[in-house]
């Protein structure tokens, strides 16, 4: 179990120990990126496996997933079931990424998990590659290590299913480390191992592969063997048919989510895309109870309402009634699909013009397909560049909107508040500001002036 969480005679407070805590996770950003399953599973062999005390549903794909994940975990928490869930990335805190009966773990518990991954990542390390049973091919990656303490958290606080959401693809993230086995169901019967499918684009594709099909194939490597795979609708045919064969050659089904959750449960968020992401999660909650489980319309309707899924088509400030002022929206949308998505949003928000987006976005993105797919909605441009070490150059930014907002006004603005403050002016006093292109540019605003780096990955 978790030992040392804070009881009123730690030598540090839970602050302090967070604090120490994300400084050694955001240390371990240096080792970068790299797939592959063997240092997960040698650091959690020496935490004691902590991922095969709970059930999960194992969500992949490349849009929508951290909404798929939140709601999926408060449908179950509404049905009695003890949830919990894991996404990525936070906006402020790492603990954001690890939520227990809706709400992010406490700080000293996240801190006491992390202090205990970083005994076993340094132990490891130590050890070198010729530990026996361990391979060890580098050291523990930033997101591995979060994975792991998130493991911790979600065990130790007794969750009965955790909705886990893969990093970087699916076959070689550091997620795809649950277990075949699933508790028996009502029946006594196993249940399946479900895994979700949520959308496919290009992206990535120096790790992923070049089309879409072969995008597919490594997120739906995450199937176990007899499991259950659910897929969103609206997935192109390529990544359809890529899904169908893994199910088949695993022996699992296939589940269609419905295209809507229906008539009688309202927009999430005001979102038209978070319609089909709540669909996909009553479709995921039916596959992990099993086929005796009907829905539960009155949960679906409260999880619409009341759920907020942070940076995610959302409203951060509006004027009261009667007065004038700027509505500021943050929405992570961070590639092309999500920005059409996003503009779908805006159509049927109909928000007060002129709309000025302030857009940062990480260099392995397509900003030109971007801000082409909402281009009806931007104005203005500010361009700028979140914080993290991945950034597109704003001006880089600005020369593709050449092209693509052909016409428009477009700023230059370094640093994610001063964008912002630009923006602000440049709306007047009843416009609209839209902050996207990255979650990392929504942390940076979250985080306040001077705070250093917002998300990570």
């Amino acid at each position: 179990m978790i030992a040392d969480v804070p009881s009123g005679e730690d030598e540090l407070g839970s602050d302090d120990r967070l604090r120490a805590a994300e400084e050694w996770l955001l240390g371990r950003e240096l080792f970068g990126i790299r797939p592959g399953l063997a240092r997960m599973a040698a650091l959690l062999r020496r935490l004691g496996d902590p991922q095969t005390r709970f059930e999960a549903i194992h969500v992949v794909g490349s849009n929508g997933k951290t909404s798929t994940v939140t709601m999926a975990a408060a449908l179950l928490a509404r049905r009695g079931v003890r949830s919990g869930a894991y996404v990525s990335p936070h906006l402020v805190s790492f603990r954001e990424r690890v939520m227990v009966d809706g709400e992010p773990a406490a700080p000293g518990l996240f801190a006491a998990a992390v202090e205990r991954v970083r005994e076993a990542a340094e132990a490891l390390e130590a050890d070198g590659p010729e530990a026996a049973d361990d391979a060890l091919d580098g050291p523990v990656t930033q997101f591995e290590a979060v994975t792991a303490a998130a493991f911790l958290v979600l065990a130790e606080s007794g969750v009965a299913c955790a909705v886990v959401e893969a990093g970087l693809g699916g076959r070689w993230d550091a997620t795809n480390v649950l277990p075949d086995a699933r508790r028996p169901g009502p029946d006594g019967t196993p249940r399946p191992a479900v895994a979700v499918l949520t959308s496919i684009s290009l992206e990535h594709t120096r790790w992923l592969g070049d089309t879409v099909a072969e995008i597919a194939a490594e997120k739906v490597a995450v199937l176990r063997p007899g499991g259950t795979l659910v897929l969103a609708d609206g997935l192109p045919s390529s990544a359809h048919d890529v899904a169908e064969a893994r199910a088949a050659e695993q022996g699992g089904t296939v589940v269609e989510a419905d295209p809507d959750p229906g008539a009688d449960v309202p927009t999430p968020g005001a979102a038209r895309y978070q319609r089909r992401n709540l669909a996909t999660a009553i479709a995921a909650v039916g596959a992990h109870l099993g086929p005796g489980a009907d829905r539960d319309h009155a949960a679906e309707r409260e999880v619409a309402t009341h759920v907020v899924v942070p940076g995610r088509f959302e409203t951060v400030e509006r004027p009261g009634p009667g007065e004038d002022g700027v509505v500021v929206i943050h929405d992570g949308a961070h590639n092309e699909a999500g920005f059409e998505a996003l503009a779908g949003a805006l159509d049927d928000a109909a928000p007060s013009r002129p709309v000025v987006a302030v857009v940062g976005v990480l260099d392995d993105k397509d900003p030109a397909g971007m801000l082409a797919a909402f281009d009806r909605w931007c104005d203005v441009l500010v361009a700028t560049a979140p914080s993290n070490p991945r950034r597109l150059p704003a001006d880089a930014l600005a020369q593709a909107a050449g092209t693509a907002l052909a016409g428009r006004d477009v700023h230059v603005v370094e640093g994610a508040h001063d964008a912002l403050l630009r923006a602000r002016t440049l709306a007047g006093s009843r416009g609209t500001v839209l902050v996207t292109g990255s979650l990392h540019l929504v942390a940076d605003l979250r985080r306040g002036r001077g705070a250093g780096p917002g998300a990570r990955f």
